[in-house]
């Protein structure tokens, strides 16, 4: 049973108390969850009107600021500019709106903002696909904060769904929910995975695993620092689609705490979409491994994503993953998403 307890972490000037989460069934150490003192969605996410104008205020402002004058093609007037970045005047021209308006708007104001206007608002701080879609969401929140209907997370797959994963038995293929929980995997996908199964806690979380076990995160991500960096955004990016998600909240509260990086990517307000690519990771059995993942949202699941990775034929990796499907088909107790593997 969780015990309050009083505790401060600062983000900037934003003070932050929490409660003390004790020792749990799985035998875990308790954790600080960070609270925000003040209306700030820094570490929560977007509950409360004034947090969700804090979020609105807090990624607008940001976005502002990463663009030039130079960029943006207006004159910089000298280079005693206080401002880091555009002016809110200037991302106000150039997206053909008054002063005023787009003050209200980065103040938490978009809600009535017409499509037209969000699309020029955007043009003119340059968003990206996934920024554009964060950005749209947030004014959908604003302008039906109070009666928005908020849809539930998955926690589990079909059994139609199980059946796809596991006719992939060349190709590790694997389920998540929107908070990056690992729903459903087929045994290939165990087995490659297994440096992130190896804890008891579940839902088997890949962000989590990446921040509060950064040893190993780092020993089996490649490019860790990249995987890290794309796990905060895409993380935020739910949290603007899905804000009254409460084990999202908890989750983001409790990486803020343990985690100074993870505190400092979340603060960069980066929103990402995660579709295609590849990861490299190194395996603890057959080495590294270059893979080539998709990422495909399931329509008859909405907030639900399927993954499958793959390697060129012919090449080390392959052969690597051959390897892997053997040494999976002769362990007799893999860690799967529902359990981590019996002790001795």
């Amino acid at each position: 049973m969780a015990r309050i307890a009083a505790g401060l972490l600062l983000r900037g000037t934003h003070p932050v108390h929490g409660v003390w989460r004790g020792r749990g069934s799985d035998g875990r150490s308790g954790y600080w969850q960070c609270l925000p003192a003040s209306p700030t969605a820094a570490y929560r996410g977007v509950v409360s009107k004034a947090e969700l104008n804090a979020e609105i205020r807090d990624f607008l402002s940001t976005r502002r600021a990463r663009i030039t004058p130079e960029q943006a093609g207006l004159p910089a007037y000298g280079g005693n500019r206080r401002v880091k970045g555009l002016r809110r005047e200037e991302v106000a021209m150039l997206a053909g709106v008054s002063v005023d308006y787009y003050v209200r708007m980065e103040r938490g104001g978009l809600a009535g903002a017409s499509e037209s206007v969000l699309n020029a608002l955007a043009e003119a701080l340059r968003l990206d696909e996934a920024e554009r879609d964060h950005l749209f969401a947030l004014a959908r929140e604003s302008g039906a904060h109070s009666a928005q209907r908020k849809r539930a997370t998955p926690t589990a797959v079909r059994p139609a769904v199980q059946q796809v994963l596991d006719a992939m038995a060349d190709a590790p293929a694997w389920v998540r929910n929107g908070r990056h929980d690992i729903v459903a995997m087929n045994q290939l996908a165990r087995a490659l995975y297994s440096p992130v199964l190896a804890a008891p806690r579940r839902p088997a979380n890949t962000t989590r695993f990446v921040y509060l076990n950064s040893e190993a995160a780092r020993e089996f991500f490649v490019d860790y620092d990249r995987i890290a960096n794309d796990a905060a955004a895409m993380l935020r990016l739910e949290a603007g689609k899905n804000p009254g998600d409460k084990a999202l909240i908890e989750l983001v509260g409790e990486l803020s705490t343990r985690s100074e990086l993870f505190r400092r990517r979340w603060a960069q307000h980066d929103v990402k979409f995660h579709r295609s690519g590849q990861k490299r990771l190194r395996h603890p059995v057959v080495g590294q491994l270059d893979l080539d993942f998709e990422s495909m949202e399931l329509p008859s699941a909405p907030g639900l994503t399927m993954n499958v990775y793959t390697a060129a034929t012919g090449t080390p990796s392959a052969d690597g993953l051959k390897l892997l499907a053997s040494w999976a088909a002769s362990q007799e107790h893999l860690p799967t998403e529902a359990a981590a593997a019996p002790t001795a």
